[in-house]
């Protein structure tokens, strides 16, 4: 199975404090992969590092078998890599529909002035990323709501629509920053339920998440950071059942508790 995002030795220091320190992930293509660990683990500065917010200060990032790292933001947007954040960025006032068509502002073409001023050409446009974005409402389960107020949505829907907007630029893949924060049981089952579909329909993601039944529901892949360094990598029940990361992060009452009650 082929690499689609590879990080090697990526080292990151601000003023002294080391965030990320010498991590190494290789991310197979078409799979679900997490990035765990404690709060300040270093997991957010390293989606960060991968999307061109923040430089390297040492290593390097491969995506779909090209160093990315050192390129600004919109061209790592633009070579195909798509992301949601930990707190929602969203056009309350606008329908759900709209929101996710702002995400296909990559494939607008006319420009500002020509925009303004050739209207058969800004319809045309407008008509083509409506369709996308119709479509991709019913990939994720929401084209029933597309001419709702998104602020007038549930919070988990709002934070599923943020997925959606992401894929408006057709991307390879998707890094969710942690996509189930806030969201009570049943808004986490229907967010497992949007990743799954849309991952067996050709989506890639890397996300970062605190909730142990997301995570170990929808994995293939596990990457664990404490303190800025990766402690363990693998399946996971490999990573469940790792005593370094029992300690670290997950804790034997979590794990006492799944092997009872069955879950993962």
């Amino acid at each position: 199975m082929s690499s689609i995002l590879k990080a090697s030795n990526v080292t990151k220091k601000f003023k002294g404090l080391v965030a990320v320190d010498d991590l190494d992930f290789d991310m197979k293509d078409n799979t679900i992969h997490s990035l765990i660990g404690p709060n300040g683990a270093g997991k957010t500065t390293t989606v960060n590092l991968i999307t061109g917010v923040h430089d390297l200060t040492s290593g390097s990032v491969e995506f779909d078998g090209k160093i990315i790292s050192g390129l600004p933001t919109y061209k790592i947007a633009r070579s195909g890599i798509g992301r949601t954040f930990q707190n929602i960025k969203i056009f309350s006032s606008m329908t759900v529909l709209e929101n996710i068509m702002v995400g296909g502002h990559e494939q607008a073409k006319l420009g500002l002035v020509r925009g303004v001023f050739d209207f058969k050409a800004s319809k045309a446009e407008e008509k083509k990323l409506r369709e996308k974005a119709e479509e991709i409402l019913n990939k994720i389960g929401m084209y029933e709501l597309k001419d709702k107020l998104m602020k007038n949505l549930p919070y988990g829907r709002q934070k599923i629509s943020e997925i959606g907007r992401a894929m408006m630029n057709d991307p390879i893949l998707i890094l969710l920053d942690e996509p189930a924060a806030g969201l009570n049981p049943s808004e986490r089952a229907e967010l497992i339920q949007v990743i799954t579909k849309t991952h067996r329909e050709g989506f890639s993601y890397f996300l970062i998440e605190h909730n142990m039944d997301v995570v170990m529901n929808i994995s293939d892949y596990i990457t664990v950071l404490n303190f800025g360094r990766k402690i363990a990598e693998g399946t996971p029940k490999e990573v469940q059942n790792n005593e370094e990361v029992i300690k670290a992060y997950l804790g034997n009452k979590y794990v006492t508790k799944k092997k009872v009650s069955g879950e993962v």
